[in-house]
């Protein structure tokens, strides 16, 4: 088992352990540890919506809990990764939500370190803890309580286009990842879509009302409105279009869920539409260009669950 060390966020200090809490050495910043995760951020901060959105739901989308291996497809999908390339290796999983992706690289193998900014580290521990393969830490992408090139890989997956600034997030990933390692991150895709789209007219309310008002807004009327949008599938030739404008997540057809998950995932994803302050898409040449610009190979850029991005850093040459 791989083991992950820790660095004072603020100065890169060394950290000492003192009783529940670690201090750090350089300049003296104490960074608690509650229910056995170090908390490197804020108890209040700009992603309190997914700590409430992820310990609500906190089962829904692991595939242990649906029966169904969804997280493990895309997981596969967008990192092209294997159990022959993962097993043994320390890899970072950069805004682990519950721990969806997090559950399957701990099933292939991997020692996981599973950061999210917001409370959703007490579902995830909930959900995937004790492992003695999996570290849970609640920290910053801005500010990473890690010394440099200490991950063989990282993937962050639904997370970058939540954070203040897209670009500054991807690139403060890459001086963790150690020479010759991997990194996959995924984007909502920027395109014509997103202008049909009801999160984008209804963003401008919803965004500026608290998200514990929020949620049984949506916990209420998400399952009326999915009735609609399957009532309006069955219009012929237009029905399938004008679904798309209810407000509403509906996985019909999509993801073979039974009646009951597919309401849940409906009021949690119509909330994960409707609640983060920040939604910031991105198109393919921009995520290609901060991929290049921060000096990694074998870029790839593709559609897939979403804009996925993946690249490798380059080895160090020999002396």
């Amino acid at each position: 088992m791989t083991v992950p060390s820790f660095c004072c966020p603020n100065c890169a200090g060394e950290l000492r352990r003192q009783a529940d809490a670690f201090v750090c050495r350089n300049c003296g910043t104490t960074f608690p540890i509650l229910n056995d995760i170090p908390r490197f951020v804020p108890r209040e901060n700009y992603a309190a919506n997914f700590g409430l959105q992820w310990n609500h739901f906190r089962q829904t989308q692991l595939d242990s809990h649906s029966g169904f291996p969804l997280s493990r497809k895309r997981f596969l999908d967008e990192t092209g990764w294997s159990e022959a390339t993962l097993a043994g290796k320390l890899v970072l999983d950069a805004g682990c939500g519950a721990g969806r992706f997090a559950e399957v690289a701990l099933s292939l193998g991997a020692d996981v370190v599973a950061i999210d900014y917001s409370s959703a580290v007490d579902a995830c521990a909930a959900n995937l803890a004790p492992n003695p393969r999996l570290t849970i830490v609640q920290a910053d992408l801005y500010a990473l309580p890690f010394p440099q090139e200490s991950f063989d890989f990282i993937y962050s997956l639904g997370v970058l286009q939540h954070t203040p600034d897209v670009k500054r997030a991807l690139l403060s990933l890459i001086p963790l990842l150690q020479p010759g390692g991997r990194l996959t991150v995924d984007v909502y895709p920027r395109n014509w879509h997103r202008w049909v789209h009801p999160k984008t007219w209804m963003r401008p309310i919803t965004t500026r009302i608290d998200n514990v008002r929020l949620f049984p807004i949506v916990e209420r009327w998400a399952p009326r409105l999915l009735r609609v949008s399957r009532a309006m599938r069955t219009i012929p030739i237009v029905g399938p279009y004008l679904r798309r404008l209810v407000p509403v997540a509906n996985y019909e057809g999509v993801y073979p869920l039974s009646p009951s998950q597919l309401e849940e995932w409906a009021v949690l994803d119509t909330y994960d539409w409707l609640a983060p302050r920040y939604d910031q898409p991105q198109s393919s040449p921009t995520l290609r260009s901060w991929l290049e610009e921060a000096g990694l190979e074998q870029v790839e850029v593709f559609s897939s669950h979403h804009l996925t991005g993946r690249a490798r850093k380059p080895a160090r040459s020999a002396a």
